[in-house]
């Protein structure tokens, strides 16, 4: 659907979260990429809970599964654990290739030498790619709060009514308090909504479908609606130190370290369809390795509307994003 592009991360004041359950900072980014190689962490490897001393609220929500792969179809991840070697290394390229035709961002970042200590790696790529049956119209260059000559595409008077078949109105409160879905023709679905002030992504959600649910109003968008929503553009790349470096124990009563944790979002969003591609990965192992403390600094900063993506038929989004400085979100 679009031309390749070089990457460049930039992390745009956008934070990672790692849980839908975390609590969100303005201009924050969520994907389900992490907590699938969390969970093989705590089911197929640690097989208990990871326990750190003293624990964390960010462990305790990624502790609790709520997203996993039944929120997705199984053509849309890639997810392996094992050894580190080069082996699994050309293994984990190779399937990518064959699965995504892609490449990965994050393996180079980690040491695939196998010095015969109790290591373990754990991999997982999302890639989503997804299209309007129909495009919407490219608007005129606006204002988004402070910010001038932002990116829009919408639906204006100019615009064909097909279009507006894609847009159904979950509920409209005012033009400060609503939420839409946008529909595509593949299994995806656009859920955009203003106004919400929740603490994290997940009671977010809850709040759109109970307020949607509760709605009595017009669900169609109607001739006179009108629909203008910014082009979204950003690469994120991050490491989890939240949960690196800290002893956790397994079922057999072994204490292991997470060495290094990364995870990328990449997200585009225009009047054709969007992207997504998310990749994880975390390399643990036995206390008694040294720990490499060369880890580069993170920068975070702020955020005013907030963006879901889901599978039909799904509960649970598999990408969430909070956004209030659109310069950080535009090319």
């Amino acid at each position: 659907m679009r031309g390749g592009k070089a990457n460049c991360w930039r992390n745009e004041n956008i934070k990672i979260i790692l849980s839908l359950e975390d609590n969100i900072e303005d201009n924050s980014a969520w994907c389900g990429t992490f907590n699938l190689i969390w969970n093989d962490l705590k089911n197929e490897l640690a097989k208990t809970d990871i326990v750190f001393t003293p624990q964390t609220k960010v462990v305790e929500n990624l502790n609790k599964t709520t997203f996993n792969t039944s929120h997705l179809s199984e053509d849309s991840y890639y997810k392996i654990y094992g050894r580190p070697s080069l082996e699994l290394k050309s293994k984990i390229e190779k399937d990518i290739k064959e699965k995504f035709n892609e490449k990965s961002n994050i393996l180079e970042d980690f040491n695939w030498q196998n010095d015969g200590l109790d290591r373990y790696f754990l991999y997982a790529m999302l890639k989503k790619e997804f299209e309007f049956e129909n495009e919407f119209t490219e608007l005129k260059l606006q204002d988004f709060g402070k910010y001038k000559n932002v990116k829009y595409f919408g639906i204006d008077e100019k615009t064909d009514k097909i279009v507006r078949n894609q847009v159904k109105v979950l509920y409209y409160n005012s033009k400060d308090d609503f939420a839409i879905k946008l529909l595509t023709k593949n299994n995806d679905e656009v859920i955009i909504s203003k106004g919400e002030d929740k603490d994290n992504f997940y009671e977010m959600y809850q709040e759109i479908i109970t307020r949607s649910k509760n709605y009595d109003g017009e669900t169609y968008f109607l001739n006179n609606d009108k629909l203008k929503i910014p082009c979204i553009s950003f690469n994120l790349k991050e490491q989890i130190k939240e949960v690196e470096n800290k002893s956790f124990k397994f079922d057999n009563g072994r204490e292991y370290t997470i060495e290094k944790a990364l995870q990328t979002i990449e997200f585009s969003l225009d009047k054709k369809g969007g992207k997504v591609k998310s990749e994880a990965g975390m390399m643990v192992k036995d206390n008694s390795i040294v720990i490499d403390s060369n880890i580069p600094r993170e920068f975070y900063v702020d955020d005013t509307f907030s963006i879901f993506l889901i599978e039909k038929e799904k509960k649970l989004p598999y990408l969430a994003a909070k956004i209030s400085d659109i310069t950080c979100v535009q090319k």
